[in-house]
């Protein structure tokens, strides 16, 4: 599931690419994509808003759009939610629709029934060809010709369209724990928020209601770096360690949004590129493997039916 540094590059992609535009059409083959509002209405509420704004809460891509009537004063805002799941991730370009071997344009979409599987073929040459990015089950159609789409492979994304501040207030939004890369969060509040909590320290990474954006991935590599067991009780860790994990934490997030994520499955840039981080990551998906630093083999179990990658000595 892409995390924090997977989405974020993706954000930074989106401002440069798609702010400014309006949507014009959407078109959609998986309608259990679409949690809110119900799929019937989805394309037809949002046609016609211009994008404003593109940010980032904890794994949720959050695109603001508006609405304006005749004055810039009457303005209605949207939120459209977009969290990737396990397999999904965000490209632009441009692609066409088939169906029985005849093209469908956009103007015929509202109007042309197809019985059959639509195919969906990329029209621009290189990344956005290969396998990984050709499951695409929904596409934003922009006032400039190009396109912002979703590929899938196991359609568990999720969409939720509607009002700012009713999305706002979601609990997908309103339940989410501090961000590990926000300026206000600072080792003392990490320390004072770690302190005091029970459960395994892999588990406390990863609980998106404490820190959010750190899954399997970055819990794994920030452990490994500030050499603490995944196993060890958060609030049993002295402040020392404590101190260790949340430098890790910055050091390694910072850097992975540099490399532009990690790309051992399915995730993708919106160019259809892979991250560069997995080249360099010392544990996660490493079982088997001489750790970087003693050379003991990693080693894979499981904390809370999840994966968990360390070295059995250097995390003793």
């Amino acid at each position: 599931m892409p995390e924090l540094p997977e989405v974020q590059t993706i954000v930074d992609d989106l401002k440069k690419k798609i702010i400014g535009r309006k949507i014009i059409g959407a078109w959609f083959d998986a309608p259990k994509l679409i949690k809110k509002p119900k799929p019937a209405e989805f394309e037809k509420i949002i046609k016609g808003l211009k994008i404003i704004d593109i940010k980032r809460r904890g794994k949720n891509i959050l695109i603001y759009l508006k609405k304006c009537q005749m004055s810039d004063v009457e303005c209605q805002m949207f939120l459209l939610l977009i969290h990737q799941k396990l397999t999904g991730h965000l490209l632009c370009g441009k692609w066409e629709l088939k169906c029985a071997n005849r093209n469908i344009t956009f103007q015929m979409l509202s109007q042309m029934k197809c019985n059959k599987k639509i195919e969906v073929k990329s029209l621009l040459k290189g990344p956005l060809q290969e396998k990984v990015n050709n499951y695409i089950h929904l596409i934003f159609y922009l006032d400039n010709g190009w396109q912002m789409a979703l590929s899938d492979l196991r359609k568990f994304a999720k969409i939720i369209f509607g009002q700012k501040e009713e999305i706002e207030k979601l609990p997908e939004l309103a339940e989410l724990g501090l961000e590990p890369l926000g300026k206000s969060f600072s080792v003392y509040k990490f320390i004072s928020l770690l302190s005091f909590q029970k459960r395994k320290i892999k588990q406390i990474l990863m609980d998106q209601k404490i820190i959010a954006g750190i899954g399997n991935i970055y819990s794994d590599e920030i452990l490994w770096q500030a050499k603490i067991n995944p196993f060890e009780i958060t609030k049993k860790l002295k402040t020392e360690k404590l101190k260790n994990i949340y430098s890790a934490m910055r050091q390694i997030l910072k850097k992975a949004v540099k490399l532009r994520g990690t790309s051992i499955s399915d995730y993708r840039d919106t160019a259809g590129k892979s991250g560069g981080y997995a080249e360099i990551r010392k544990a996660y998906q490493r079982e088997g493997e001489p750790c970087p630093r003693c050379g003991t083999l990693i080693k894979r179990v499981k904390i809370g039916g999840r994966s968990a990658h360390f070295c059995p000595k250097c995390q003793s």
